[in-house]
């Protein structure tokens, strides 16, 4: 009988992770990942993007298997285009919560993620997106954001950093919504309870794995509840601070093959992973 991975999942965030600066994935991330399969380990990709912002992308790496979206709030099933589970978060306590947010620190600029596998990504005058080759429709007026059900509100501010505006929401909304940040001019409002961890769990009952035999890569603190479902956390190196002081390990950079270079010690013929989540951290973190 074949002796089972220690981690049956792969479960690797995509931008500033997986993919290099120019959404591509390097030939050697490829072949890790494939090293990966063929000791019996699945890929799993945990994205903050919705469905219709990663299916062209998923195509190109052949990718067959679920993929948790839109932080968490909806499972999609490569192989058959079928979107298995969404959550929507409510739109009367969004459009509240961007309220209380503004009380606190003055006008932001928001933009929707709307439900379902054709969902479009819907912009407010002044908004700009962080991601340039995602498509999004600029509307006229907020409300017009709320024309559809949406899985998750993004939200940017004129003058603050990243942080203090995450920081800031997540004061003011309570438990309205999730406030992460997951990424450069990226803080996000997402239903209350979900998150990455959430989404893991959900993937890894629908593939009959436990979440804790998932070993998971990221790069910003949105991926903080994916590390504490998964069974080992690496960050890379170009991780942001309060990930990097969480993982069990950091790798080197995107654009340095960081998830190749643990993939290929995992499941190479190297030395093997000796270690489980938090048993050697004072040895690995660095």
């Amino acid at each position: 009988m074949p002796i089972p991975p220690a981690y049956a999942l792969v479960a690797t965030d995509l931008d500033g992770t997986l993919l290099r600066r120019d959404d591509t994935v390097s030939p050697r991330t490829r072949a890790a990942l494939a090293l990966a399969a063929r000791a019996g380990a699945r890929h799993l990709v945990v994205t903050g993007r919705p469905v219709p912002g990663i299916r062209g992308l998923l195509a190109g790496l052949g990718y067959r298997g679920p993929a948790v979206c839109g932080q968490g709030t909806q499972l999609y099933d490569a192989g058959s285009g079928r979107l298995v589970r969404a959550l929507t978060l409510d739109r009367e306590a969004a459009d509240a919560a961007l309220g209380k947010i503004e009380a606190q620190v003055g006008p932001v600029f928001a933009a929707v993620d709307q439900d379902g596998a054709d969902g479009r990504t819907l912009i407010e005058p002044g908004y700009a997106m962080p991601h340039p080759t995602l498509p999004a429709q600029r509307t006229r007026h907020r409300h017009e954001l709320w024309a559809a059900p949406v899985v998750k509100v993004l939200v940017r501010h004129p003058e603050l950093t990243d942080d203090a505006l995450a920081e800031a929401a997540r004061g003011a909304v309570g438990d309205l919504a999730t406030v992460t940040l997951s990424g450069p001019g990226t803080v996000e409002l997402q239903p209350y309870g979900v998150d990455k961890g959430t989404g893991l769990a959900l993937a890894a009952e629908y593939l009959g794995v436990a979440a804790d035999s998932a070993i998971a890569f990221g790069d910003m603190p949105n991926d903080l509840p994916m590390f504490r479902a998964a069974g080992y956390g690496v960050a890379m190196a170009n991780a942001h601070p309060e990930l990097r002081a969480a993982a069990d390990e950091v790798t080197s950079s995107n654009e340095d093959d960081g998830v190749a270079a643990v993939l290929e010690r995992v499941f190479g013929a190297g030395p093997g992973p000796s270690v489980r989540r938090r048993a050697v951290q004072s040895d690995i973190r660095q």
